[in-house]
């Protein structure tokens, strides 16, 4: 095998340093690729209309959903390739990898189809306003017919990532961002597509890139050579496939539990228009900015538990989920800090205050709301990571159902009586109750037990 040490180690390094210098190129990456979703929103709003940023926003959630199921995927196979990687077995290793790229690609297709079918009859169940419902289907089917792509960009940065490579993904995050806003502007601008143009640029940004990806990610397996008395890799596994699966449909839950709420939610948000839709909109797409931080430092911690647990080095995983916690305060306490001074500023961007004054006011409302709770998320991301990458998923599982329910319960339950208002305040409940279920898990020791290669 090629020489691949990192600077910083995760098997022997300083544990703090490994995970946050392991972390920080996944946030960059993260913050582009939610950049150039927030220029779609900004594009729209901006040159097209406030019912246009409405339309991209009733999309936005159903389109999460199908992200989360790939990146949760991603997750079930970067814990079996990580733990192989830990125990030097590289044959399985690549093995692995080929195993979830094929399986996943046939599950992406087969989404993509069920997407462009039902997406206006899901968009009709949501009481999605009429004035935005037409622009709405046209962005998302536009949309399915490029999830294959986009679906599989996913799954091999999570590969990537497993393999202690977390750079070659933020690369390609950025040529894809910056490609995805030159096109938005080209389409939106130079040829008057609409809604329809910020789709397209967004397809054809992340499939060029998930084509690339494909072909760096053969080029650095090609390094990795199984060792004496290893067996070679082999295209397919279906066993190893079951240990993926096992792994992948609770972190699927786990990882799409914020964006079905979301979905579920967005029916409530919907009830009261689309102008509060459109504040609603500015509001979620910046607070998919400030969690950024906080789940990639969590998917490090995965990585991190996989490949110390399949070194056999349970107690070093403990010091990493200690200084995780230094991490996400340390982000949590920055994110209050800009939040409290520009609030209003970064609402400002989506939507001029005088030309749109109930939407200005939800999204000022919610960013204000919020500000003081994004360390939960960090803590909650950090304590399932530990769980994911062990292996021990039960638990945790049970944890983001919890946190689902309570938001769905909250959200329809009280916004009758506290208004749309009860949207936000459902959000923050969810995530300390899953917090404190994950963590008394975490408490019993039972996950070091764990070992699932």
């Amino acid at each position: 095998m090629q020489n691949n040490k990192k600077k910083y180690d995760m098997l022997k390094d300083s544990a703090g340093k490994s995970l946050f210098f392991f972390a920080l190129p996944m946030i960059l990456g993260n913050l582009f690729q939610q950049f150039y979703n927030m220029a779609d929103s900004v594009i729209v709003g901006r040159f097209v209309g406030e019912d246009a940023l409405a339309a991209v926003g009733a999309s936005y959630s159903l389109t999460t959903v199908f992200i989360m199921i790939a990146i949760g995927g991603g997750i079930g196979a970067s814990v079996i390739t990580s733990q192989y990687l830990g125990a030097r077995e590289y044959g399985r290793m690549k093995t692995s990898v080929y195993t979830a790229l094929i399986s996943f690609a046939a599950v992406s297709v087969l989404l993509g189809m069920f997407g462009f079918a039902m997406c206006g009859p899901i968009l009709n169940a949501l009481h999605t306003p009429q004035n935005i419902l037409a622009d709405a289907v046209l962005y998302l089917r536009i949309y399915f017919v490029g999830l294959p792509f986009l679906f599989m960009y996913n799954i091999l940065s999570s590969v990537f990532n497993a393999l202690g490579n977390s750079k070659t993904p933020l690369y390609l995050l950025i040529f894809s961002s910056l490609l995805n806003v030159g096109l938005d502007f080209v389409m939106v601008l130079a040829f008057g597509m609409g809604v329809a143009g910020v789709a397209v640029a967004t397809v054809t940004a992340q499939g060029l890139s998930a084509v690339i990806s494909f072909f760096l990610l053969v080029h650095t397996l090609r390094g990795f050579r199984p060792e004496a008395g290893q067996e070679e890799n082999a295209y397919y596994n279906w066993t190893m496939l079951w240990g993926m699966v096992k792994i992948a449909i609770p972190s699927m839950l786990q990882q799409s539990i914020v964006s079905i709420g979301m979905l579920l939610v967005q029916s409530v948000v919907n009830g009261f228009g689309s102008s509060v839709l459109a504040g609603y909109t500015s509001g979620i797409r910046i607070e998919s900015i400030c969690i950024v931080p906080m789940i990639a430092t969590g998917n490090a911690v995965s990585t991190f538990t996989a490949q110390n647990l399949g070194a056999g080095n349970p107690e070093r995983v403990k010091k990493g989920y200690a200084a995780a916690y230094g991490i996400v305060f340390g982000f949590g306490a920055l994110i209050f800090l800009v939040l409290s001074a520009f609030h209003g500023q970064i609402i400002s961007a989506f939507i001029e205050e005088g030309s749109g004054a109930m939407a200005y006011a939800t999204g000022d409302a919610y960013l204000f709301f919020m500000r003081f709770f994004f360390v939960f998320i960090g803590m909650k991301a950090v304590t399932d990571g530990v769980l994911r990458g062990a292996g021990d998923v039960g638990v945790f599982t049970l944890a983001n159902l919890v946190n689902l329910g309570i938001r769905v319960f909250v959200s329809f339950r009280f916004a009758g009586i506290w208004g749309v208002e009860a949207v936000w305040y459902a959000v923050p409940m969810g995530w300390i109750a899953n917090y404190l279920i994950s963590f008394l898990w975490f408490l019993t020791g039972r996950w070091s037990r764990k070992k699932v290669v």
